[in-house]
């Protein structure tokens, strides 16, 4: 649930960026322009943020105790 969570947020938080820039470029360079960079975009930040959250709810890794019998055989 945690990764879905963190993947929503971070998924906002590039959209509200991508927005912004594609309204930026507009501006600039016109309006197809715009539609590379904002559709381009925004599939890197769909690949992105997924790579993010599965990073970010990574499981810790755990320390195994070894049993003493196990250890000397």
């Amino acid at each position: 649930m945690r990764l879905i969570i963190y993947y929503i947020g971070i998924m906002l938080i590039l959209n509200v960026a991508t927005v912004f820039m594609g309204f930026v470029i507009e501006k600039l360079f016109g309006s197809i322009a715009s539609l590379v960079v904002f559709l381009s975009l925004y599939f890197v930040a769909l690949w992105a943020a997924w790579v993010i959250s599965v990073w970010l709810t990574k499981p810790k890794a755990v320390a195994v105790a070894v049993p003493l019998a196990a250890a000397k055989a």
